[in-house]
């Protein structure tokens, strides 16, 4: 037992001896070790003041939809007048899952890309697109030629246009806050305005493209409605025109054979008053529909132009590289003279001062 502890206490005299020794060699050295953070210090300056700058904007909003309270309201008031809304219970939010695919979609980014916004040095707006190419050249070689045979709904990108796209994929975020229940998009750009304008034009693009998804099956129930609705108003007046005619011509007429034509006459008028009638309540009711459906992204925290640059940060720039330099440096002391008697440099051997270690040992 007595070796034991004996042994253990020798090890710990041991790693308490490498310590020692290890910052002593660190102060020793300390010269070489500022030499290396300045150095560093000098690049992360460098690339601090060469990195462009950058402007984020951004924009926080809720998705809703028009639905739930103000239904019911509607409801109670069009039940008045005979229009039944049980049938419209069923409206649900769009998921703000479906938002990052659709801002990340070919078609979107190109309807985007062709968005004019005001940018400095230029007296008249310009599209994204130019903007890119302006600062960027990439209009500078010729454009691919469409693939040929392609339907129309096949979305098909030149060379420029794929570029300008996946520049635009870089400079515009969509965040989803889960925990809060909000979505954020933001834009970088390296103006100001332009940034502001970008992350205003996506927004409202995006509750278009919602807007067209949502509303999209309501939509093409209406339009079916509102064409059976003005096919039974031109039925309608029609029957009314030759009831009218039948009723001057046939005034003072006792005939039965008269008669029995304007009855026939008046059903058919009567068949044709009462179906445009349901049709015009079904017209009313699909209106509604689709106005229930219709989604808004209620606004929390509205774009505007942002004041101060988001990059380079360059303080966290110069600490990091400050922290890097003493890494580099406090590890360069202890690897260098390894690596001098593995490969015999007397160079290397002289860059660090080890003799007070050896003189110790």
């Amino acid at each position: 037992m007595e070796q034991l502890k004996n042994q253990r206490s020798l090890t710990v005299e041991d790693a308490d001896i490498d310590v020692v020794e290890l910052m002593q060699r660190l102060w020793r050295n300390k010269g070489f070790i500022l030499k290396v953070t300045f150095v560093c210090v000098v690049l992360g300056l460098g690339v601090a003041l060469l990195i462009p700058k950058r402007f984020t904007a951004s924009c926080d909003f809720v998705p809703q939809v028009t639905a739930g309270l103000g239904q019911s309201r509607i409801s109670s008031i069009v039940r008045l007048a005979g229009v039944d809304l049980s049938q419209n219970q069923d409206v649900e939010m769009l998921s703000p899952c479906v938002y990052e695919n659709i801002l990340t979609s070919t078609r979107f980014r190109k309807e985007l890309m062709h968005t004019k916004i005001n940018v400095e040095d230029v007296a008249y707006p310009i599209s994204i697109y130019e903007y890119y190419s302006l600062h960027r050249d990439m209009l500078s070689r010729p454009e691919a030629a469409p693939l040929p045979g392609v339907a129309p709904n096949i979305e098909t990108l030149t060379q420029d246009e794929y570029c300008a796209i996946k520049q635009l994929a870089e400079q515009l975020r969509l965040t989803l806050d889960n925990k809060n229940g909000y979505v954020t998009i933001s834009a970088t750009m390296p103006e100001p305005l332009a940034a502001a304008q970008l992350a205003q034009a996506a927004v409202e693009l995006l509750q278009k493209y919602i807007t067209e998804f949502k509303i999209a099956t309501v939509k093409s129930n209406l339009d079916f409605v509102q064409q059976r609705h003005d096919e039974l108003k031109l039925s309608l007046e029609s029957v009314q025109a030759r009831r009218a005619r039948y009723r001057d011509a046939n005034q003072n007429m006792v005939r039965n054979s008269a008669r029995m034509e304007l009855e026939r006459l008046e059903a058919e008028y009567q068949l044709a008053m009462n179906m445009y009638g349901e049709m015009a309540m079904q017209l009313q009711q699909a209106k509604i529909r689709v106005k229930e459906t219709m989604p808004m992204l209620t606004i929390i925290n509205p774009v505007t132009v942002p004041t101060h640059r988001s990059s380079p940060q360059r303080m966290k720039i110069l600490l990091a590289s400050l922290f890097v330099g003493l890494v580099m440096g406090g590890c360069g002391v202890v690897v260098i003279p390894t690596i001098a008697d593995v490969v015999g440099s007397s160079r290397l051997r002289a860059l660090i001062n080890v003799e007070a270690v050896k003189s110790n040992t």
